[in-house]
């Protein structure tokens, strides 16, 4: 399967902004953004074009994509499922990115990081409602049960995840159970239960034309 293999400090720097990437090192002052603000590269200094139309356009969509690491491809097939959908475009947009495996194990503190989480997914190490998924785009409903296999539980990168998210609001269309390693699906994420610096309007103009 086609997966980023860079290094992803270098993906914040391009967008400027962080991605929340790598976990606790991005709200600490490692975080290569804080000590060098401006893209990567050797030209990066001296870049000071104005981004504007459909440059602004792009840089959102490629935020959003970065940020819950999926592929182009990956990410035009939300974008097009929630265009045929009822209801409005962008909020569609971001619940299917909100409500894939991987990200949920994230938030639940299975991992410190949504690409730590996609590992441990595919591992096979994450259950919902009883069997396990390997898959990490697999949407999650309202009312499912996700947690750790028992045998999983030990896992270093696992512990520490869970004493990162217990510093953190876990968002209120989920409840978390840090001490079983579980948690429950209460309803479908609204945007405003998903609180990410994203314009998916901007994203919706971009696919729109």
């Amino acid at each position: 399967m086609a997966r980023y293999t860079g290094a992803v400090c270098r993906l914040c720097r391009r967008e400027a902004t962080k991605l929340f990437l790598k976990g606790a090192k991005c709200a600490s002052d490692r975080c290569p953004l804080e000590k060098r603000n401006f893209p990567p590269g050797m030209h990066g200094k001296d870049r000071k074009a104005k981004i504007v139309g459909y440059g602004l356009q792009l840089h959102e969509k490629q935020k959003a994509k970065r940020m819950y690491f999926t592929l182009e491809s990956q990410f035009r097939a939300y974008y097009e499922k929630a265009n045929q959908a009822a209801g409005v475009t962008g909020e569609l947009l971001i619940q299917q990115l909100e409500r894939r495996l991987d990200n949920v194990a994230f938030r639940l503190g299975f991992a410190l990081s949504r690409r730590q989480a996609r590992q441990v997914v595919r591992h096979g190490h994450v259950e919902v409602n009883g069997r396990k998924v390997n898959i990490p785009s697999y949407q999650v409903n309202a009312g499912d049960e996700i947690k750790v296999r028992d045998a999983a539980k030990k896992l270093v990168i696992i512990e520490q995840g869970v004493q990162y998210a217990a510093q953190n609001p876990v968002p209120a269309w989920l409840e978390a159970n840090f001490e079983n390693l579980s948690g429950r699906v209460l309803h479908l994420p609204k945007r405003q239960d998903v609180n990410l610096p994203i314009n998916e309007q901007l994203i919706v103009e971009l696919y729109s034309k």
